[in-house]
């Protein structure tokens, strides 16, 4: 995986992801972020692969950014078309994938561990504090 900074799209799986979401036609969108978290989340107690976390968390900064307190996703690696409002029910969705990729049996986490990834880490849960405090 090549990774040029922290954040959300900063890597090329989530570079590629987001084409992914702009590919997907407008009513589709919220089901491509939808399956990245179950992705992550059905993986249960099994080894997570990094791409599948990389992608959750990615989902999860397009979910947070509609909610009060998210940040904007503004780079360029980001999906180039406006994301449609989604459906609250992904907050709680995101939050759980989110705590999976900062669980036990991570790799996505166990790779940011190697690095000093503390600041990485406190990305991923500012985006998890603006999910959750949106009602999830």
């Amino acid at each position: 995986m090549g990774t040029w900074d922290i954040g959300p799209f900063d890597n090329d799986t989530a570079a590629d992801f987001s084409y992914r979401v702009d590919e997907a036609a407008a009513a589709d969108k919220a089901a491509v972020l939808l399956v990245a978290f179950r992705e992550v989340t059905e993986t249960g107690d099994d080894y997570l692969d990094a791409d599948l976390a990389v992608e959750a968390v990615a989902a999860a900064a397009l979910v947070a950014a509609q909610c009060p307190g998210g940040e904007p996703v503004t780079t360029s690696y980001g999906p180039k078309q406006a994301i449609p409002a989604v459906p609250a029910a992904l907050r709680p969705l995101a939050v759980a994938a989110l705590d999976r990729v900062l669980g036990a049996d991570s790799e996505l986490l166990e790779l940011w561990e190697e690095s000093d990834g503390e600041e990485w880490k406190a990305g991923v849960l500012r985006l998890r504090a603006a999910l959750a405090g949106a009602g999830a």
